[in-house]
C-alpha cells in the first residue's frame, strides 16, 4: 500500500528546483517518478524518502498537513538543500493550494464550514462552490502588470513546450510565476497557473481521470487571463480576489432544494446544499473540509454549522431555516459567524413556492442565458420535466415533457463508483416512458447535456417516481438511492415511443479539426503544430476545406495561422534562431483557442432547442 503524500506550497518546490545546477535539472524527472515507491509515513505525520544509503528526505507538514516552509523538507546529503533528493521528494507530492493573503474580517462574519478550501480547481469532481473570489482591487499596480507579464512570458513558454516536454522544470517556472501573481495580488491568474500545473502533472502520470480537453481549457484560461492583465487595459475586476468577502444580509428565509457532493483532486470534500428565498435568490450553505470523497460520502448527514440550527444537511435540503443576522458572500454562500442565529422551518415541495418556477421556464432559454456567462453556469442549476426514453451509450436520454421538446442527455454529475449517481441513472433508464422532474447542472461543453443532482415525481402523471413523504418529492442523486420501490409497476407503463438519438450539432461539425490541432500542440509542443503546416501548401490548405464549406471560415484561418506560425522558426547565418520568443506562437493559439471556445458555446446553446430526428449533420 503507497504511502499518501502531504502537499506542498507552489513556492516551497519552486524554489527546491530553482536552486538546483543545469545538470540535476536534467535528472529531476527520473529522480521524481521512481521517489514515491520508496516513501515511508511515520506516526507524527511525517514521510521520509530513502536515496540509497547515505540521503534520506524528511517532509514534516505543518498543522494543517500541508508542507508550507523550506525548513519542513530536509535531507541528509552533503548538498542540501540544494540537492536533486530533497526537489524529486517535493515534486511527488501533490501540490497544495496556495493559502490565500487574508484581510481582517468584522467581528460579526466568520468563514463558512470548509471555507478554508481556497482551490480554484476546474475538475469535473470539484465543482463552482470550492472557487475562491473577492473584491476586485481597485487598479492594477506596476507589480501586478510586471507579474502578469512574466505570467504570460511562462506560460508561453509551457505552451510551446507541450506535455512531452513540461517537466519538472517547466512545471517550477509555472509554479514561482503564480506566487509572484499571487504577491502581486493577481489571484485569478494564480489559480489559472496551478491549474495548468496539475493537468501537466496528471497528463505526464498518464491518469486515468485527466483528460487532454481540460489541460487545453487550461491553457487557454491561463493565457486569457495573464495576456488581459499584462496589457495594462485590463478592470480591475481581472485580478480576481484572495478570499471570500462576507457582507451583511439581515433578515432572510431560505428553503432548501437539494444537496450534492462535493471533492475536489486537491483532498477536499463534503457537502453543498442549495437553498432557495421566496424571491428567487439562490443561496448555499456548505461543509468542504480535508478529507475526500470518504468525508464527501459521510457529510450528507453532518449538522449544520449555521447559527446554532438544529438540522443536518439531509434535513436542510428538505427543509428551511429563519436566520437574523445573516452574512452573505457574492456567490451566495451563507456564512457562520457569532452574530448569526438561525430558527429551522417546514420545508416546502418543489411544486410550491419558491421552488416551482424553476421548472416552469423552458430549458432552452435558460441555457441561452448561462451560454453568455460559463461561470456563473457552473454553479447554476436548471430544472425541467423529462420522460425517459432509455440509456444511450454512457449517458440516459430523455425527452423534455413539452411540445415538441428537444431529446437530452443526462450524465452523472459525479461518476465516481462510490457514489450513487450512476446507479441511480441506471435504473431510472431501466423505465421508459417514465416522467420525472429533474434538477441539475447543464454541461456546456457538450450538446444538449445535463448533469441531474436530483429528481422528484412530476403531479399528475400517472406512470412517474414514487418517493416516500418524508423525501418531500425529491430525491438527492448524490446520498439517496432508488430502489424498487420508488418506481411504479412496469405493467403501467405506457407504450414505449421509438426515438433515435438526434444529431449532435458539436460531434457532427468539422470543428473538430481545430480542437484536434489545438490538443496536438498542448499534447507534443509547438513541433506537433508544426507538422500540420509542412507538405504542399494544396495539402495543407485541403484539410482546412470542410471548416469553410460548413462556414467556419474565421477558424480555418485562425487555425492556418497558427499551424504557420508554428513553422516559422527563421534562423541567421549561423543557424542560430533570430526569433526565439514563443509569444507569436501563443497569441496564435490563443486567438484560435478563444473562437473555437466562442463556437462551440453557440452549437451548445442551439442544442437545446428541438431538434427534427434524422436532420442532415454538418459536413465534417
Amino acid at each position: 500500500m503507497s504511502t499518501e503524500l502531504p502537499p506542498v506550497a507552489p513556492e516551497v518546490l519552486a524554489e527546491a528546483v530553482e536552486n538546483l545546477t543545469a545538470r540535476l535539472r536534467k535528472k529531476l524527472d527520473d529522480a521524481t517518478a521512481s521517489c514515491a515507491e520508496s516513501a515511508t509515513g511515520a506516526a507524527d505525520g511525517s514521510v521520509t524518502f530513502r536515496f540509497g544509503e547515505d540521503a534520506v528526505v524528511t517532509l514534516r507538514p505543518g498543522p494543517a498537513g500541508t508542507v508550507t516552509e523550506a525548513g519542513q523538507a530536509t535531507c541528509t546529503c552533503l548538498l542540501a538543500p540544494r540537492c536533486l533528493h530533497r526537489a524529486a521528494a517535493l515534486g511527488a507530492a501533490p501540490l497544495a493550494d496556495a493559502a490565500p493573503v487574508r484581510s481582517p474580517e468584522p467581528a460579526t462574519t466568520a468563514e463558512p464550514t470548509g471555507s478554508s478550501d481556497p482551490t480554484g480547481s476546474t475538475d469535473a469532481s470539484a465543482p463552482a462552490e470550492l472557487a475562491t473570489q473577492v473584491e476586485p482591487a481597485p487598479s492594477l499596480t506596476t507589480a501586478q502588470l510586471a507579474a502578469a507579464a512574466g505570467l504570460w512570458h511562462v506560460a508561453a513558454e509551457a505552451l510551446a513546450a507541450g506535455v512531452t516536454a513540461g517537466g519538472a522544470v517547466v512545471q517550477a517556472e509555472l509554479l514561482r510565476a503564480a506566487h509572484t501573481a499571487r504577491l502581486a495580488g493577481l489571484p485569478r491568474a494564480e489559480a489559472a497557473a496551478l491549474r495548468v500545473v496539475r493537468g501537466l502533472r496528471a497528463a505526464r502520470e498518464r491518469r486515468a481521470a485527466q483528460r487532454l480537453g481540460a489541460l487545453t481549457g487550461a491553457f487557454r484560461e491561463l493565457l486569457h487571463t495573464a495576456g488581459v492583465l499584462a496589457s495594462g487595459s485590463a478592470d480591475p475586476a481581472w485580478t480576481g480576489t484572495a478570499r471570500r468577502a462576507y457582507a451583511q444580509g439581515g433578515s432572510l428565509q431560505v428553503y432548501g432544494l437539494c444537496r450534492e457532493p462535493v471533492f475536489s483532486a486537491t483532498g477536499y470534500g463534503g457537502v453543498v446544499t442549495h437553498l432557495m428565498a421566496p424571491d428567487g435568490a439562490r443561496y448555499s450553505v456548505a461543509d468542504v473540509r480535508p478529507g475526500g470523497l470518504a468525508r464527501a460520502r459521510g457529510a450528507g448527514s453532518a449538522s449544520v454549522a449555521l447559527g446554532g440550527a438544529t438540522l443536518d444537511h439531509a434535513g436542510l435540503a428538505r427543509g428551511g431555516l429563519r436566520i437574523v443576522g445573516a452574512t452573505i458572500s457574492p456567490e451566495g454562500r451563507l456564512g457562520a459567524g457569532r452574530g448569526v442565529r438561525a430558527t429551522p422551518l417546514p420545508g416546502t415541495p418543489w411544486t410550491e413556492q419558491p421552488a416551482a418556477p424553476l421548472f416552469a421556464r423552458p430549458a432552452a432559454e435558460a441555457v441561452a442565458e448561462l451560454s453568455a456567462d460559463p461561470e456563473a453556469a457552473e454553479s447554476a442549476l436548471l430544472g425541467c420535466d423529462v420522460t425517459v426514453v432509455g440509456a444511450a451509450g454512457e449517458h440516459l436520454l430523455v425527452r423534455e415533457a413539452r411540445p415538441d421538446g428537444p431529446l437530452l442527455r443526462l450524465l452523472p454529475a459525479h461518476p465516481h463508483p462510490e457514489l450513487p449517481h450512476t446507479e441511480n441513472l441506471r435504473r431510472i433508464a431501466s423505465y421508459p416512458g417514465l416522467v420525472i422532474r429533474v434538477l441539475g447542472r447543464p454541461d456546456l461543453d457538450r450538446a444538449a447535456t445535463l448533469r441531474p443532482v436530483a429528481v422528484g415525481p412530476v403531479p399528475g402523471a400517472p406512470y412517474t417516481l414514487r418517493l416516500p413523504d418524508e423525501w418531500l418529492g425529491r430525491a438527492d442523486l448524490g446520498y439517496d438511492r432508488l430502489q424498487g420501490m420508488h418506481f411504479p409497476p412496469r405493467e403501467a407503463a405506457p407504450e414505449p415511443v421509438p426515438a433515435a438519438e438526434g444529431p449532435d450539432p458539436l460531434a457532427d461539425s468539422p470543428l473538430w479539426r481545430v480542437r484536434r490541432l489545438l490538443e496536438s500542440g498542448v499534447a507534443g509542443g509547438r513541433r506537433a503544430v508544426a507538422e500540420a503546416a509542412r507538405g504542399t501548401e494544396q495539402q495543407a490548405s485541403a484539410s482546412y476545406v470542410p471548416l469553410r464549406r460548413a462556414g467556419f471560415t474565421a477558424a480555418a484561418d485562425l487555425a492556418a495561422a497558427l499551424a504557420a506560425e508554428a513553422d516559422r522558426r527563421p534562423r541567421d547565418a549561423f543557424g542560430r534562431l533570430a526569433d526565439p520568443s514563443p509569444d507569436g506562437y501563443a497569441w496564435a493559439w490563443l486567438a484560435a483557442a478563444t473562437h473555437l471556445a466562442a463556437a462551440e458555446r453557440s452549437l451548445v446553446a442551439a442544442s437545446w432547442a428541438a431538434t427534427p430526428i434524422g436532420a442532415t449533420p454538418t459536413a465534417r
